[in-house]
């Protein structure tokens, strides 16, 4: 798999094959030995959890049930969204100054 993907934590990113095609959403977490992102409001899956006394909680309430959580995706099934135009783009690296710079290739403009 890559070891350095070219999509990082808080980059808005859309779903380009899948189930979701078509939807945006901020990227939550990365998983770059897999290969994998975790996007915002995507590949929705439930999980039944037990319900857990919560004790350092102020409110002492018990969560459990069925919850909804964000699944894994593939990197290459997500695109990540131009800062200038909102149209997906793919990213080319520039380095500047001896730091390493991510691009869009669509517009030109810098990413980070």
């Amino acid at each position: 798999m890559a070891a350095s993907m070219k999509v990082r934590k808080d980059d808005m990113v859309k779903v380009i094959s899948g189930k979701d095609r078509g939807k945006t959403g901020r990227v939550l977490r990365t998983e770059p030995a897999r290969g994998r992102v975790y996007v915002e409001g995507i590949a929705i899956q439930k999980r039944h959890q037990r319900p857990t006394s919560l004790r350092d909680v102020q409110r002492a309430q018990e969560i459990g049930g069925v919850i909804e959580v964000e699944g894994p995706i593939h990197v290459s099934n997500v695109m990540l969204l131009d800062p200038k135009s909102g149209d997906p783009t793919r990213v080319g690296i520039k380095r500047e100054g001896g730091r390493r710079v991510r691009v869009a290739k669509k517009s030109g403009t810098e990413v980070d």
